[in-house]
Order: structure tokens, then C-alpha cells, then sequence
């Protein structure tokens, strides 16, 4: 797939200008979005990422766009699971509702710094050492199976979660104040500058996506080797965070079985690394340094048919159990 450097820079520059659109036509003033703005924009979101691979398809063929679009799932459905913790982060740090749009879209942007930098080491790594597969792969199935076991405890009170590393870091360097002061990230009080806790919400969003990454970047460079893609794919699936949020946040509860749907996704992904590994193998100790003849590659057409399968599954699943489990209102006697 050949990419030039002008179209690096103008798809760098449409998803920064959508970055800062997104700011001044929603965030800069503080609100509330109602369900009918944020399933606008979500579809809106959508439709640009769903476009932006039909014009990969056309370009560089759809053997590439089929790529974007598995990994465009991918990330977009890892995204829903981290929009669980985002969501106890806001609980636990109390955030008012009319701020918490500026703290997920400055998480958003922390993010794709985040991933970009972890986008470019991974594409370094793979084009320097082919073993760096079978790391991914079998970091993906561990995660997987610990993934497997996850639950989302509704009575688990977020206020009980500890604070972060990075929260406590920040924390014991810089003061902070306990109250909020509108949206801002610092004020001053007695002539002292203190810092609120908007600025410790915003570097815990950021400091979990950085643990987020760790699954999602090796997960899409299952699917595909070009970086241009994994950076698309990645950036497309956040944008619309913001939006799915206040969007899906009620239905958050119910999708119950998403931690284990992912966790097949993930674990299918990690075994497609490692016979992706054995494919191109150049491991001294495995098959003498020659690639494994037997090892058989997934199209990536299958993978997006297993992803979008899964999903749908575990989601159907989760309304049929939420629903059920529903309890009965009992009649009033009269």
C-alpha cells in the first residue's frame, strides 16, 4: 500500500480540523446533549468512517478497505468496552454532566497522541523483527482470557476505586482543590494557583487509554501490517466516542456479555498472529529459522465476518438476558 507523505498530511489534517470543529460547534459551551444531538452525531461519525473506507477500497483496492473495515470494528467495538471505565472514572471524580463533553474529547485527543506514538513503535518493530507476532499474539490471548472473566458490577460503588498512578503522581506534585470552578483547569484562590479536578479527570481519561492501547493497537495489526490504516481506523473509531457516550450510556448496563465477546474477538485475533508468525517465520529454535509450511493464513474478509458475527451475538445475548432478568412488578391487591 503506498501512501505519500501529502496524504499522510491531509488525512492528519481533516481529523485534527474535525477535532476542533467538534470542540467550537459543541464542547466550547457547556451543555448537556440531548439523545437526538448525540444520535446526529453519532450517525454522522459513522457515515465519515464508513466513507473514508469505501474511498481506501477505491484507491488502493478492497483488499485494503476490507482491512480498514475490520479494523474500524475492531477498535470501534474495544472503544464501547472502555466507555464502561469512563464512565466510573466520571462517577468516582462526580463530574457534572454539562462537562464531561470537554473531558472525553480531551481524552479523545490524549488518545491519538497516545496511539499514534504506540502506532508507529508497533510498525517499526514489525518491519525490524517478524517474532515481534508471536509477542502480540500471545499478549492478545492472555488478554483474552483475562477479558473472559471480567464482569461489570452494577452495585460496585466507583467511589471505592482507587486513584491511578498517574493521578496520584499528578496529585502529590501539583495542589488541587476538591470543588469544581465551571470547566476550567485551574484557579487561583488567596493568590495560590490551584489546579481542579477537571485537569485530574481529564489525565485519568488519558493515563487508561494508554492501558487501552496496549489491547487495541496489537489487535488491529492482526488484521493489518499497513500503519496508515491501523492510524485511520484507530483516529475514525474515536471521533465518535464523545457522541456514543451520552448516546448508549443507559444501555451501557445491559450489554452484559460484551467483556466475553471481546474476549473471542481478541483471542481470534491473537491466534491469527501466531500462524501469521509461523507463516513468515524467522525464529531460530521454531522449524529452524524457516517458515511454516502448514501454517494457514485468515482472509481478512473472514475476520471481518467473525468480528461483526461476535458482536452481534453478544449483544443479542445481553438484551435477551438483561430483559429477562428484569424482575416482575407485582399487582397490587386490591
Amino acid at each position: 500500500m503506498d501512501v505519500s507523505g501529502w496524504v499522510w498530511a491531509g488525512t492528519s489534517l481533516l481529523i485534527v480540523g474535525m477535532i476542533v470543529f467538534d470542540f467550537y460547534a459543541h464542547v466550547r459551551t457547556p451543555h448537556e446533549p440531548t439523545f437526538s444531538e448525540s444520535l446526529k452525531w453519532s450517525i454522522f461519525y459513522v457515515a465519515i468512517a464508513l466513507l473514508f473506507g469505501v474511498v481506501v477500497g477505491i484507491v488502493w483496492g478492497w483488499d485494503f478497505g476490507t482491512q480498514y473495515f475490520a479494523g474500524y470494528v475492531t477498535e470501534k467495538s474495544l472503544s464501547v468496552d472502555n466507555l464502561f471505565v469512563f464512565l466510573i472514572i466520571m462517577t468516582k471524580f462526580a463530574v457534572p454532566r454539562i462537562y464531561q463533553q470537554k473531558v472525553l474529547l480531551v481524552g479523545v485527543v490524549i488518545a491519538l497522541v497516545l496511539r499514534t506514538i504506540f502506532i508507529l513503535l508497533g510498525a517499526a518493530a514489525i518491519e525490524q523483527f517478524s517474532w515481534v507476532f508471536y509477542f502480540f499474539g500471545a499478549f492478545l490471548v492472555y488478554t483474552a482470557v483475562k477479558l473472559a472473566g471480567e464482569k461489570h458490577d452494577k452495585e460496585h460503588d466507583p467511589t471505592d476505586r482507587p486513584d491511578g498512578f498517574a493521578v496520584r503522581m499528578l496529585k502529590r506534585v501539583l495542589p488541587t482543590t476538591e470543588e469544581y470552578h465551571g470547566d476550567r483547569l485551574s484557579v487561583r484562590i488567596d493568590g495560590k494557583r490551584l489546579f481542579t479536578p477537571m485537569l485530574v479527570v481529564m489525565v485519568a481519561i488519558g493515563s487508561t487509554d494508554l492501558l487501552f492501547a496496549l489491547d487495541s493497537i496489537p489487535a488491529i495489526y492482526g488484521l493489518t501490517n499497513e500503519a496508515f490504516i491501523v492510524f485511520t481506523a484507530n483516529a475514525f473509531a474515536l471521533l465518535g466516542l464523545r457522541q456514543l457516550y451520552f448516546l448508549i450510556g443507559g444501555l451501557l448496563e445491559r450489554l452484559v456479555y460484551l467483556s466475553q465477546g471481546l474476549a473471542v474477538i481478541l483471542g481470534f485475533i491473537g491466534v491469527k498472529l501466531v500462524l501469521h508468525a509461523l507463516h513468515v517465520n524467522e525464529v531460530p529454535f521454531i522449524n529452524g529459522g524457516e517458515p511454516v509450511s502448514w501454517a494457514p493464513e485468515i482472509s481478512t474478509a473472514f475476520s471481518l465476518a467473525f468480528i461483526v458475527g461476535t458482536l452481534a451475538v453478544a449483544t443479542i445475548a445481553s438484551l435477551i438476558k438483561t430483559r429477562n432478568d428484569v424482575p416482575a412488578v407485582p399487582s397490587s391487591e386490591s
